[in-house]
């Protein structure tokens, strides 16, 4: 059988039943409605419902059938006219829950109207400390560790070791136990603080400021709520500001109806944890200004820890230092202001009772089924929240908002010294302001010193231009002398043989000979930087190196070398060298058999 869409609507006098039955035969359909029961036939389709209120057949009953839309109609007398039925939008618990298909059942639901646990809701302190987990009993028994909702699982993460990295922060949780998790939490978090991120969102927060004014939809709904509040707040008033949707109803109605047979201390763990799971989800709505991204679900799961480490709260101010410390630490805008207005927006929604806490937990479990690695974390905790949520007590919700917000949450609580941060960042930019000023001041008094200064400059240049004559004579006879000494290098360069150092000891290049020029003796010593000591050796037995220096009438240096082989004998002969003279001044003409300049040049480049 297939479960119908449907949807459930009231006045004073009728409950009204709209059933979506698409490509259904009309004509064989089935209803039956007594107290608080209601059935449903139209094949394929059967629903059962159970009323939050009493209904009877009295004649004023209706049904109609739109064939194009497929929608049947179905209007019932209330038995008490002017009723209010609460809860007519949790779908889910309206669905009978599946009989056992064992003879008795072997746990028995108590009815939840009973005095016994009236009493109790009473006596529920938000604020006392649960008893806490002892250490030496969880480490005695390591593989009955349990997380989820209301710690039901276990061994969960032994099936998933390879997606587990991705979901939660902890390793191996099945294995550690709750107070081992908070303390690498803890340190975790210590270590992941960045007090540079924190300062820059500190001092430049126009982005965050920005983002602190968005509205969600729930601020408008808690002002109208809070408008009626002094005229007649009642609990039928609240579900008029929350509206589900269609694609949230048809979730609701894919939701299997079961109950949660839950301690007292295992409930304060889920309260508890559903306010570290709506703090995470408000802070997602308020920095994305209400849109979905591909981070959405990494901003949820990493701010409750709860849903990162697998926590189980003892108190509502340790939610509240968690959730800030991780604001702290992970997301992209770090500001203890959006901490604060996280708090408030959570308080709003608890205030507006329980079918707006379902509509944000919809959200998520939308959020984290879109999500490859995150839809664990539906199956751990939002499935079974969405359909715990729809059967809690309002009054219950109501003390836990009361609780939250008399709770107080400051910057010392957090243990990260934001306040010393702050102090110190302030002190350096005071310091830097003054600074600032001082370097303005200066710059202010510049000018007088200014033209001080111009008037010894101008007569400094007098008198240096008075030297500039006989500094300029000395200069041109230098010259004439430089030219000389220049006049071997140039020709030689000229040659191309191989890069030389200059009369004046400068290097050119890195494979180059050395001419070292005297006046008391004529020599040329040949030196090669990148050719071995050997090979010298060798060169310098077969050849030896003359410079004869003349000096021709006109005054320019000329130089005369005379290279030979080994076998020949050292001549010192003028006349086997000739000297020709070109326009462009005078050059050296090498007559030997073989060119030892050339030669060396290529030796070098044969041996780089």
């Amino acid at each position: 059988m297939i479960t119908p869409a449907f949807e459930l609507t009231q006045d004073p006098d009728f409950l009204t039943i709209i059933i979506k039955v698409p490509y259904a035969r009309a004509s064989e359909f089935d209803l039956y409605f007594e107290g608080e029961d209601f059935k449903f036939y139209a094949k394929p389709y059967f629903l059962r419902l159970t009323l939050p209120g009493r209904v009877v057949e009295d004649g004023r009953e209706k049904a109609s059938y739109n064939t194009d839309k497929g929608i049947f109609t179905i209007q019932l007398p209330k038995e008490i006219p002017g009723q209010y039925f609460e809860g007519l939008d949790m779908l889910t618990s309206l669905l009978a829950p599946k009989k056992s298909r064992s003879a008795k059942p072997l746990v028995e639901e108590i009815a939840a109207s009973a005095e016994v646990s009236e009493e109790e809701e009473e006596e529920f302190d938000w604020e006392i400390e649960q008893t806490p987990y002892k250490e030496s009993a969880e480490s005695a028994q390591p593989l009955q560790n349990c997380y989820g909702f209301g710690n039901l699982r276990s061994g969960v993460f032994q099936r998933l070791q390879d997606e587990l990295s991705d979901v939660i922060d902890i390793r191996d949780p099945d294995q550690i136990p709750v107070g081992e998790r908070r303390r690498k939490r803890l340190a975790a978090e210590a270590a992941k603080f960045d007090p540079d991120h924190y300062l820059a969102d500190f001092f430049e927060d126009e982005a965050i400021q920005h983002v602190l004014k968005y509205k969600p939809w729930w601020v408008d709904a808690h002002k109208k709520m809070t408008a009626l509040q002094g005229e007649s707040h009642q609990e039928e008033d609240t579900p008029k500001f929350v509206v589900f949707s269609e694609e949230e109803r048809e979730q609701l109605r894919k939701f299997t109806n079961k109950s949660y047979l839950l301690d007292k201390r295992s409930c304060h763990h889920v309260y508890l944890g559903l306010i570290d799971i709506l703090l995470a989800y408000c802070y997602e709505i308020c920095v994305n200004e209400g849109e979905k991204n591909v981070e959405s679900s990494w901003n949820i799961r990493k701010l409750s820890a709860t849903l990162c480490w697998l926590e189980s709260f003892s108190n509502i101010h340790d939610v509240l230092i968690s959730f800030g410390r991780r604001v702290l630490c992970y997301p992209l805008h770090r500001h203890f202001g959006l901490v604060t207005r996280a708090l408030n927006d959570t308080v709003m929604i608890l205030q507006l009772g329980k079918a707006a806490v379902l509509k944000c937990l919809l959200d998520i479990h939308k959020i984290f089924r879109e999500n490859d690695p995150a839809y664990i974390l539906n199956d751990l905790f939002i499935t079974d929240y969405c359909i715990w949520i729809q059967k809690s007590k309002s009054r219950k919700l109501a003390a836990l908002s009361e609780s939250l917000q008399k709770t107080t949450l400051t910057k010392s609580h957090l243990g990260f010294e934001l306040e010393e941060l702050e102090a110190a960042a302030l002190l350096v930019q005071e310091e830097e302001s003054m600074l600032r000023a001082a370097g303005t001041v200066s710059k202010q008094q510049l000018p007088s010193s200014e033209s001080e200064t111009s008037d010894s400059e101008e007569s400094s240049s007098t008198s240096s231009s008075e030297t500039e004559g006989s500094d300029s004579d000395e200069l041109e006879s230098s010259a004439s002398e430089d030219g000389k000494k220049n006049s071997l290098q140039g020709t030689l360069q000229g040659e191309g043989t191989a890069p030389l150092i200059d009369c004046n000891g400068l290097r050119q290049g890195t494979k180059s000979l050395a001419f070292e020029v005297s006046d008391e003796k004529s020599k040329v010593s040949l030196q090669s930087t990148s050719v071995p000591g050997k090979l010298i050796e060798e060169l310098e037995k077969q050849m030896h190196t003359a410079i004869r220096l003349s000096e021709q009438p006109e005054g320019l240096a000329t130089a005369s070398c005379v290279l030979q082989e080994q076998e020949e004998p050292c001549v010192s002969d003028p006349d086997r060298f000739s000297k020709e003279s070109t326009g462009k001044g005078n050059f050296l003409e090498v007559s030997s058999k073989t060119n030892p300049l050339l030669f060396l040049s290529s030796t070098n480049e044969d041996e780089n």
